[in-house]
């Protein structure tokens, strides 16, 4: 749990960090458009997931299938240790989606999509 007063400083800071990983990922992750995170205060830093969004689920498939995932990993990483987030195991803090299923499941609706993830996690 992180104290109120210290909430908005590192909600920027993880801002700052993820803005940072997701620039560099985007010339080398064929098909990935952007990421977000999200948290809740009252549980963190165990409820805070990074998700990381492909157009479509065959640039998903594909990236996952090069190896993308590890560098996806190193990203988030770098970025949690940029913003002083320390996780136990990485991999239940990175999810990854595409727009395309999103539109299937949620119609586009990214906050329904997000919010009913959130509960999974």
């Amino acid at each position: 749990m992180i104290a109120k007063r210290e909430r908005g400083k590192m909600e920027r800071k993880l801002i700052a960090s993820l803005t940072q990983a997701c620039e560099e990922a985007k010339p080398m992750l064929t098909g990935f458009t952007w990421l977000t995170h999200t948290v809740d205060y009252q549980r963190f830093p165990e409820s805070l997931v990074v998700t990381w969004v492909f157009d479509t689920n065959a640039n998903l498939t594909t990236a996952l299938k090069s190896g993308a995932r590890q560098e996806i990993d190193d990203l988030t990483a770098q970025a949690f240790a940029d913003a002083g987030v320390n996780v136990d195991s990485l991999s239940r803090h990175v999810d990854l989606d595409s727009e395309e299923a999103c539109q299937r499941a949620h119609a586009g609706d990214w906050d329904a999509r997000l919010r009913q993830k959130s509960v999974k996690h």
